[in-house]
């Protein structure tokens, strides 16, 4: 399965100048429930919500959302191989969930610093 990242969600969305293969779309996605926010809070900093709105609905249907448990939540608090950013801890704190439920999660992701922590974490980054 694909764990997505907002960075993802949001060049999509956005149409940036990287931009995830189609393919994509057709794979199993799965993110933290944080995406959801992280997305609606850019989206509403741009003053896009209005223009972007539906197509944000629509691609957050797709997604399979992972709760911030406390199980999840408890894994974030642990450390990581390397230094991470609060919120990346919670991203790849709900991947090694998933994880350790016998799931086989690929990262999907933009941002360097996180993609830098999951391959040090043992993740397999995804070919965007």
């Amino acid at each position: 399965m694909i764990y997505l990242d907002t960075s993802v969600a949001l060049a999509h969305l956005l149409s940036e100048d990287r931009v995830p293969p189609d393919t994509l779309w057709g794979s199993p996605l799965v993110s933290s429930r944080l995406l959801e926010y992280e997305l609606w809070v850019r989206l509403h900093a741009r003053s896009l919500t209005r223009t972007h709105g539906d197509l944000a609905r629509e691609l957050l249907s797709r997604i399979a959302f992972v709760e911030m448990t406390p199980l999840v939540l408890q894994r974030a608090l642990e450390p990581f191989p390397v230094n991470v950013r609060t919120l990346d801890a919670l991203h790849l704190a709900t991947a090694d969930f998933l994880r350790a439920h016998g799931q086989r999660v690929v990262i999907a992701s933009y941002d360097e610093r996180l993609s830098a922590a999951g391959l040090a974490f043992g993740f397999e980054l995804a070919d965007l």
